[in-house]
């Protein structure tokens, strides 16, 4: 057993190597996650379902740009972004216009009203969060933050879906490996 390396992670204690066990730990509690995000998606307003909201956010925290990048930042194809982008234009959150570069591409915009559901949006989570981890402390969300974003480096950028990480299955006697694959 490797000698124990104390560091702190904003007051959370780090070991530099987790046993197997751990690891199959984590893993089931990533995948338990898409629970908590089912239950924080009950809270947006019924005509803002979660993909909605993450068009807006998107476009809100990096400007106006093409269906493209919009499909490269969310993770998914063209067509289903486009039905997103439909959703959301047609509710008056985002407008198209026309790229001046390119004016066979459109330009996809936040409005002011889109911006206005995003500020809502905002204090529904934060309430929410508020409710749910009301007896946490500062420290214990503190935690959470800093080794979730520990989490998200430690990945890096894991949005495109050209290159998946293969991971060799312990288990297995033969060179077989496992395509980890995004899940809910």
């Amino acid at each position: 057993m490797p000698a124990r390396r104390d560091v702190r992670v904003q007051g959370c204690l780090e070991e530099p190597v987790a046993a197997h066990s751990q690891y199959e730990e984590l893993a089931r509690q990533l995948s338990a996650i898409g629970a908590v995000k089912r239950e924080m998606g009950r809270i947006l307003p019924q005509d803002c379902p979660p993909a909605s909201a993450g068009v807006l956010t998107l476009l809100d925290r990096h400007g106006e740009m093409r269906m493209s990048q919009l499909a490269e930042l969310l993770a998914i194809d063209t067509s289903v972004t486009s039905r997103h982008v439909a959703h959301v234009c047609e509710r008056g959150w985002v407008e198209r216009k026309a790229d001046p570069e390119d004016r066979r591409s459109r330009l996809l915009r936040l409005t002011p009203s889109g911006r206005e559901l995003l500020g809502e949006l905002a204090e529904r989570y934060t309430a929410a969060l508020a409710r749910y981890l009301s007896d946490w402390t500062d420290d214990d969300i503190g935690c959470l933050n800093a080794l979730l974003a520990r989490l998200r480096t430690s990945f890096g950028d894991c949005r495109p879906r050209g290159a998946h990480h293969h991971v060799p299955d312990p288990r297995a006697t033969h060179d077989s490996r496992t395509t980890l694959a995004p899940t809910d």
